[in-house]
């Protein structure tokens, strides 16, 4: 887990005198007065922090008024921008950012009021949520590295390949494994697809599956004669490989496929209108809602970790 090349990396000592300046609280945390859960990782790119934060939504909404603040990666509004106000979806992806209208998307369709606040200074954004929208808990989006912000909670998702990565800008971690240290949970992702184990110094360690997937359509509604139809494939993610392998294992006769980087924009990418195609909901967010576009989506499981989040912040 730990290499030479930590030692001749210059960001390693940029992150290590980060952490201990905020350690020592020579670097200031502000508070909030509400419950904060920071849902974060160590590496770039994706490893489910949508996803859970879905998940989280969906299990404690009855019960609390969430906010979700996310900086809006790729967004072209700058500032805060409100992008869902209890269920009330108020701008579109390229404001709002893909990932957080995305979320927003799926919970208007659900009937989840929750809102959705995205702005670069979180600290800002979470006190905004507070005085100006009532909320009473605060899921901070890629909040790991934030430590500008106090949280009550941090969780934070591990997958399978960061266990042998290196710190970046040699490998895709963003900070060393050590760092789990800060962590006041492990969530062991993608166990459906590359299952593993770890235990680090007695922290409480949950296990992510995905499961129950499914085809959607254009009204973001399942559909059962997806396997009567070719697809040409498309995404643009941090790990376009796995929806691929994924389409794979679930029978789809797929006859092309297309990959594109992370929060790609798809602003000349046209559909034919004589062929049927299959993507992501964070990429199809970007393309009008066509017949012929058809979505990959899935429901996860994290066995016991809401329990555990309302016992360790007392919130029944």
């Amino acid at each position: 887990m730990f290499s030479f090349l930590y030692y001749i990396n210059p960001y390693f000592y940029i992150i290590k005198a980060r952490n201990f300046l905020y350690d020592k609280n020579i670097f200031r945390s502000f508070e909030i007065p509400v419950p904060v859960i920071s849902i974060g990782n160590l590496s770039l790119g994706g490893s489910g922090k949508t996803s859970l934060i879905r998940y989280l939504c969906e299990n404690l909404f009855s019960q609390f008024d969430i906010a979700v603040i996310s900086r809006g990666y790729k967004r072209k509004s700058k500032g805060p921008v409100i992008v869902m106000e209890k269920g009330d979806l108020k701008v579109d992806w390229e404001k709002g950012g893909d990932e957080p209208f995305l979320l927003g998307k799926i919970f208007e369709k659900k009937g989840i009021k929750v809102s959705i606040l995205v702005d670069e200074d979180r600290k800002r954004g979470s006190e905004i949520a507070f005085k100006d929208l009532g909320v009473n808990l605060i899921l901070l989006d890629d909040g790991f590295q934030h430590r500008r912000l106090k949280r009550d909670l941090d969780l934070v998702l591990l997958k399978k390949e960061d266990l042998d990565d290196k710190l970046f800008p040699f490998g895709r971690l963003r900070e060393p494994i050590s760092s789990l240290e800060r962590a006041d949970a492990i969530i062991l992702t993608y166990q459906e697809y590359k299952p593993f184990d770890l235990s680090y110094k007695e922290k409480p360690v949950f296990k992510l599956y995905r499961k129950n997937w499914k085809i959607l359509n254009k009204n973001l509604e399942k559909v059962d004669n997806f396997k009567e139809k070719d697809f040409i494939a498309f995404c643009g993610l941090a790990n376009n490989k796995q929806f691929f392998d994924i389409l794979e294992k679930l029978g789809l006769r797929i006859k092309k496929q297309l990959s594109f980087p992370d929060h790609y924009h798809y602003k000349d990418f046209k559909l034919d209108p004589k062929e049927n195609y299959i993507t992501t909901l964070k990429d199809g967010i970007k393309l009008d809602f066509q017949e012929n576009l058809y979505f990959l989506d899935f429901e996860i499981e994290v066995e016991g970790l809401v329990e555990f989040i309302k016992n360790t912040l007392k919130m029944d």
